[in-house]
Protein backbone atom coordinates (compact mmCIF):
# COMPACT_ATOMS: atom_id res chain seq x y z
CA UNK A 1 0.00 0.00 0.00
CA UNK A 2 1.20 3.25 -1.06
CA UNK A 3 1.75 5.87 1.84
CA UNK A 4 1.83 10.07 0.64
CA UNK A 5 2.83 12.38 3.03
CA UNK A 6 0.12 14.90 2.16
CA UNK A 7 0.90 17.54 4.57
CA UNK A 8 5.10 17.38 3.48
CA UNK A 9 3.46 18.35 -0.14
CA UNK A 10 1.28 21.16 1.24
CA UNK A 11 4.05 22.51 2.82
CA UNK A 12 6.34 22.84 -0.63
CA UNK A 13 3.44 24.38 -2.15
CA UNK A 14 2.47 27.20 0.63
CA UNK A 15 6.47 27.74 0.73
CA UNK A 16 6.50 28.13 -2.49
CA UNK A 17 3.23 30.35 -2.81
CA UNK A 18 4.63 33.14 -0.62
CA UNK A 19 7.86 33.07 -2.55
CA UNK A 20 5.72 33.50 -5.76
CA UNK A 21 3.86 36.21 -4.18
CA UNK A 22 7.19 37.73 -2.56
CA UNK A 23 8.59 37.72 -6.61
CA UNK A 24 5.23 39.22 -8.08
CA UNK A 25 5.55 42.23 -5.34
CA UNK A 26 9.07 43.00 -6.35
CA UNK A 27 8.45 42.92 -9.96
CA UNK A 28 5.71 45.29 -9.37
CA UNK A 29 7.67 47.56 -7.66
CA UNK A 30 10.13 47.58 -10.24
CA UNK A 31 7.20 48.59 -12.92
CA UNK A 32 8.15 44.44 -14.48
CA UNK A 33 5.09 42.75 -16.34
CA UNK A 34 6.17 39.01 -16.01
CA UNK A 35 4.60 36.21 -18.36
CA UNK A 36 5.60 32.50 -17.41
CA UNK A 37 5.58 30.71 -21.13
CA UNK A 38 4.82 26.77 -20.42
CA UNK A 39 4.92 24.02 -22.72
CA UNK A 40 6.71 20.78 -23.83
CA UNK A 41 10.23 20.73 -25.89
CA UNK A 42 9.94 22.10 -28.87
CA UNK A 43 6.06 23.66 -28.69
CA UNK A 44 7.88 26.70 -29.49
CA UNK A 45 8.39 28.64 -26.64
CA UNK A 46 12.05 30.47 -27.10
CA UNK A 47 11.21 30.60 -30.99
CA UNK A 48 7.70 32.99 -29.46
CA UNK A 49 10.31 34.81 -27.60
CA UNK A 50 12.24 35.92 -30.73
CA UNK A 51 8.99 36.82 -32.91
CA UNK A 52 7.78 38.86 -29.83
CA UNK A 53 10.74 40.86 -28.55
CA UNK A 54 11.59 42.72 -31.70
CA UNK A 55 8.19 44.05 -32.07
CA UNK A 56 7.92 44.90 -28.55
CA UNK A 57 11.17 46.73 -29.34
CA UNK A 58 9.00 48.62 -31.70
CA UNK A 59 6.49 49.41 -29.42
CA UNK A 60 9.62 51.47 -26.92
CA UNK A 61 8.93 48.37 -24.63
CA UNK A 62 12.25 46.65 -23.44
CA UNK A 63 12.25 43.11 -22.41
CA UNK A 64 14.61 40.44 -20.47
CA UNK A 65 14.02 36.44 -19.87
CA UNK A 66 14.79 34.02 -18.01
CA UNK A 67 15.71 30.38 -19.57
CA UNK A 68 14.79 27.52 -17.64
CA UNK A 69 16.31 24.31 -18.15
CA UNK A 70 17.33 21.26 -16.88
CA UNK A 71 20.50 21.16 -18.55
CA UNK A 72 22.86 23.51 -20.89
CA UNK A 73 22.02 26.78 -22.41
CA UNK A 74 20.98 26.45 -25.57
CA UNK A 75 17.91 28.60 -25.40
CA UNK A 76 19.52 30.44 -23.46
CA UNK A 77 22.01 31.65 -26.10
CA UNK A 78 18.76 32.09 -28.28
CA UNK A 79 17.78 34.76 -26.26
CA UNK A 80 20.66 36.58 -26.10
CA UNK A 81 20.96 37.09 -29.52
CA UNK A 82 18.57 39.21 -29.60
CA UNK A 83 20.22 41.40 -27.06
CA UNK A 84 18.16 41.66 -24.09
CA UNK A 85 19.35 40.89 -20.52
CA UNK A 86 19.24 36.95 -19.73
CA UNK A 87 19.58 34.99 -17.39
CA UNK A 88 20.40 31.41 -17.50
CA UNK A 89 18.63 28.99 -14.79
CA UNK A 90 19.35 24.78 -14.85
CA UNK A 91 17.50 22.96 -12.47
CA UNK A 92 19.60 19.71 -12.56
CA UNK A 93 16.89 16.56 -11.98
CA UNK A 94 14.04 18.91 -11.31
CA UNK A 95 11.80 19.09 -14.30
CA UNK A 96 10.07 22.77 -13.44
CA UNK A 97 11.24 25.85 -12.55
CA UNK A 98 10.14 27.18 -9.17
CA UNK A 99 9.82 30.55 -7.49
CA UNK A 100 12.97 30.13 -4.81
CA UNK A 101 15.04 29.80 -8.82
CA UNK A 102 13.54 32.68 -10.27
CA UNK A 103 13.65 35.04 -7.01
CA UNK A 104 17.67 34.27 -7.28
CA UNK A 105 17.38 34.86 -11.55
CA UNK A 106 15.90 38.35 -10.42
CA UNK A 107 18.97 39.76 -8.43
CA UNK A 108 21.05 39.26 -11.77
CA UNK A 109 18.40 41.20 -13.89
CA UNK A 110 18.56 45.12 -14.21
CA UNK A 111 14.68 45.34 -13.58
CA UNK A 112 14.80 49.02 -13.59
CA UNK A 113 15.24 49.15 -17.32
CA UNK A 114 12.96 46.56 -18.01
CA UNK A 115 9.31 46.56 -19.12
CA UNK A 116 8.78 42.85 -19.73
CA UNK A 117 10.01 40.24 -18.50
CA UNK A 118 9.53 36.55 -20.01
CA UNK A 119 9.95 33.58 -17.68
CA UNK A 120 10.73 30.22 -20.16
CA UNK A 121 10.18 27.45 -18.00
CA UNK A 122 11.38 24.14 -18.38
CA UNK A 123 9.86 22.19 -21.17
CA UNK A 124 6.97 19.22 -19.55
CA UNK A 125 3.69 19.51 -19.61
CA UNK A 126 3.21 18.17 -16.22
CA UNK A 127 5.94 19.60 -13.71
CA UNK A 128 5.40 23.31 -13.89
CA UNK A 129 2.31 23.29 -13.37
CA UNK A 130 1.65 23.74 -9.50
CA UNK A 131 4.96 25.99 -9.13
CA UNK A 132 3.39 29.50 -9.33
CA UNK A 133 6.40 31.90 -10.40
CA UNK A 134 5.10 35.35 -9.38
CA UNK A 135 4.21 35.87 -13.46
CA UNK A 136 1.29 38.33 -13.51
CA UNK A 137 0.17 35.89 -16.59
CA UNK A 138 0.57 32.01 -17.43
CA UNK A 139 0.92 31.46 -21.38
CA UNK A 140 0.98 27.54 -22.62
CA UNK A 141 2.57 27.20 -25.81
CA UNK A 142 1.44 23.99 -27.72
CA UNK A 143 2.36 22.82 -31.41
CA UNK A 144 0.52 20.43 -33.93
CA UNK A 145 3.87 18.15 -34.12
CA UNK A 146 2.74 17.15 -30.82
CA UNK A 147 -0.31 15.31 -31.94
CA UNK A 148 -4.03 16.39 -31.79
CA UNK A 149 -4.61 14.41 -28.45
CA UNK A 150 -1.92 16.19 -26.43
CA UNK A 151 -4.30 18.59 -24.48
CA UNK A 152 -6.48 16.08 -23.36
CA UNK A 153 -3.55 14.15 -22.52
CA UNK A 154 -2.41 17.27 -20.06
CA UNK A 155 -5.46 19.31 -19.14
CA UNK A 156 -4.08 20.53 -15.82
CA UNK A 157 -1.64 22.59 -18.23
CA UNK A 158 -4.48 24.13 -19.87
CA UNK A 159 -6.80 24.90 -16.88
CA UNK A 160 -4.02 26.91 -14.97
CA UNK A 161 -3.15 29.51 -17.63
CA UNK A 162 -5.06 32.60 -19.33
CA UNK A 163 -3.72 32.16 -22.90
CA UNK A 164 -3.13 29.36 -25.29
CA UNK A 165 -1.17 29.68 -28.55
CA UNK A 166 -1.59 26.80 -31.22
CA UNK A 167 1.25 27.07 -32.59
CA UNK A 168 3.22 25.26 -35.78
CA UNK A 169 -0.38 25.61 -37.92
CA UNK A 170 1.60 25.23 -40.89
CA UNK A 171 2.55 21.85 -39.93
CA UNK A 172 -0.96 20.76 -38.90
CA UNK A 173 -1.69 18.78 -42.48
CA UNK A 174 1.97 17.45 -42.47
CA UNK A 175 1.38 15.83 -39.49
CA UNK A 176 -2.42 14.38 -39.58
CA UNK A 177 -3.15 17.12 -36.45
CA UNK A 178 -6.75 18.16 -36.75
CA UNK A 179 -6.19 21.92 -35.30
CA UNK A 180 -10.13 22.08 -34.37
CA UNK A 181 -9.73 19.24 -31.89
CA UNK A 182 -6.95 20.52 -29.97
CA UNK A 183 -8.73 24.44 -29.90
CA UNK A 184 -11.72 22.82 -28.65
CA UNK A 185 -9.86 20.54 -25.90
CA UNK A 186 -8.36 23.80 -24.87
CA UNK A 187 -11.67 25.51 -25.03
CA UNK A 188 -13.12 22.81 -22.79
CA UNK A 189 -10.76 22.32 -20.57
CA UNK A 190 -10.26 26.04 -19.83
CA UNK A 191 -13.37 28.43 -21.33
CA UNK A 192 -12.06 31.60 -20.71
CA UNK A 193 -8.55 30.78 -21.85
CA UNK A 194 -7.43 33.41 -25.00
CA UNK A 195 -6.52 30.99 -27.92
CA UNK A 196 -3.95 32.14 -30.87
CA UNK A 197 -2.89 30.41 -34.16
CA UNK A 198 0.38 30.92 -34.79
CA UNK A 199 3.27 30.19 -37.15
CA UNK A 200 6.45 31.18 -35.30
CA UNK A 201 8.42 30.99 -38.59
CA UNK A 202 6.48 33.52 -40.98
CA UNK A 203 4.91 35.48 -37.62
CA UNK A 204 1.17 34.58 -38.51
CA UNK A 205 -0.55 35.55 -35.41
CA UNK A 206 2.02 37.23 -33.47
CA UNK A 207 0.38 40.95 -33.31
CA UNK A 208 -3.10 39.59 -32.03
CA UNK A 209 -1.03 37.26 -29.36
CA UNK A 210 1.15 40.67 -28.01
CA UNK A 211 -2.09 42.50 -27.62
CA UNK A 212 -4.00 39.86 -25.64
CA UNK A 213 -0.43 39.43 -23.44
CA UNK A 214 -0.14 43.19 -23.04
CA UNK A 215 -3.75 43.66 -22.42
Amino acid sequence: MHHIDISIEKDIFSTNKKLADANAAHLHAHGVRAFDLLGGIGSGKTALIEKVVPKLKDRGMHAAAIAGDVYGDDDFQRIIALGIPAENVNTGKECHLDAHMIEHALDHLPLDGVNILFIENVGNMVCPTDFELGAEKRIVVVSSTEGDDVVNKHPMMFRGCSIGVLNKIDLADAVGADLNRMEQDMRRYNPSMKIFRTNMKTGEGIDPLIDEILS
